[in-house]
């Protein structure tokens, strides 16, 4: 059987290996992924600048590792389209196959940063943190700073998981930061209020100035600096936005996938195509949930696994999980909402 995964993250991956693990050694497994570096950890891109090592401990596992597991890995190659009458995909990129067939196609794509539209005309003058191509260019926009002994002056755009988390760390590692966010409180989608006013009292502490209830109207270029204007304008350095993901879903809606906020699948993770699975980020389970986090993407992946390979009967169900802020010194009094 040919089996054919879209994405090398922790679903694709954590998919691959075991379903090596547990299938015939006839069955091809090739995983298809636009990345160069390896198997690494997202969760880990919001700590990428109190970590001076974090280009070599943010990978967990080289591609050749995977490869010498017998899963084939075409690297640096994007899945331009899914033609699911003949099921195949198409591939542009750097490797010589252009074109793959498959018997299952797993979709493990994740998300992608979500760009509100009003800012999307603006998208040269401020960095995303999505990907470790992205940590890399912040790494390196800052690294000019820090060899002329200055520190940037960031704005972080969006007060949720990530623009706190990401905050937090350039904070910790000595940058000035400002935090602005639209709402009156931060991460109000995961904390209790009260865990919402703690967390603000913690950026404080740590040097963030942290500004609610803005609404940013646009971002202006003046010279080397980069303007955020709300009521007032304020010039910075160094502009992220970080608000939140969107799941990447074009591909499959192109194939003629049903879609829905994600890829909309069966309690067995099925698309509309008996053939196509969805893991991870993209995959919209029928009680309308993304489960965007490390262990139910794991459990999902694992499950898949077995269920393909004849291991799993029943359909997959949730895991119990929780979830935390990377904010350095921050600890949540209630349960997050997950």
């Amino acid at each position: 059987m040919q089996i054919v995964i879209i994405g090398s993250g922790i679903a694709g991956v954590s998919f691959a290996e075991k379903y090596r693990a547990l299938s015939a050694d006839d069955d091809e497994i090739t995983l298809v992924t636009r990345e160069h570096d390896g198997y690494y950890s997202r969760p880990l891109l919001s700590r990428g600048f109190t970590k001076t090592d974090i280009e070599q401990s943010i990978i967990l596992k080289p591609f050749d590792k995977l490869r010498e597991n017998n899963i084939n890995v075409l690297c640096g190659a994007e899945v331009t389209a899914i033609n699911c009458a003949d099921k195949s995909i198409a591939i542009n990129g750097s490797c010589q196959e252009k074109e793959l067939q498959y018997d299952k196609l797993i979709i493990a794509q994740g998300s992608s940063s979500f760009i509100p539209p009003p800012f999307r005309p603006y998208d040269k003058l401020f960095f995303s943190l999505n990907s470790l191509v992205d940590l890399k260019a912040l790494r390196q926009f800052r690294q000019d700073f820090l060899s002329q002994n200055q520190r940037p002056n960031w704005a972080i755009v969006g007060g949720g998981l990530i623009g706190c988390e990401v905050a937090s760390d350039l904070a910790a590692a000595g940058d000035n930061v400002t935090l602005f966010h639209a709402m009156d409180r931060l991460m109000e989608r995961q904390l209790a209020a009260e865990d919402s006013a703690l967390l603000l009292k913690v950026l404080q502490d740590s040097g963030v100035k942290v500004l609610l209830n803005q609404a940013v109207q646009e971002f202006i270029k003046e010279e080397d600096k980069v303007c955020v204007r709300t009521e007032v304008t304020a010039e910075f350095d160094g502009l992220i936005v970080a608000c939140g993901f969107k799941p990447r879903t074009e591909l499959a809606e192109l194939a003629g996938l049903e879609i829905g906020r994600g890829i909309k699948v069966t309690p067995y993770l099925q698309t509309s195509d008996e053939s196509i699975y969805a893991l991870g980020d993209v995959a919209e389970l029928p009680n309308g949930k993304l489960y965007a986090f490390i262990l139910p993407i794991r459990n999902q992946a694992l499950w898949l696994a077995e269920f393909l390979s004849g291991q799993k009967q029943d359909s997959w169900t949730p895991p119990v999980f929780t979830t935390k802020a990377k904010v350095h010194g921050f600890e949540a009094v209630h349960p997050y909402n997950v």
